[in-house]
């Protein structure tokens, strides 16, 4: 086990390049989740702008 981990002697480069792209990807979940609350309340204001609320 201790072998595999260690990856032949590469394993900072391994383990560091999972870490990179797992800090990447939520990056990534946490602006798309920001674009969508954003594009949510300008529909919410668009709406009520037409609808006169």
């Amino acid at each position: 086990m201790i072998d595999w981990l260690a990856m032949g002697g590469y394993a900072g480069y391994v383990w560091g390049s999972y870490g990179v792209t797992l800090l990447v990807i939520w990056l990534e979940l946490g602006a798309l989740a920001k674009r969508r609350r954003r594009a949510l309340e300008r529909a919410r204001a668009e709406l009520e702008a037409v609808n006169g609320n």
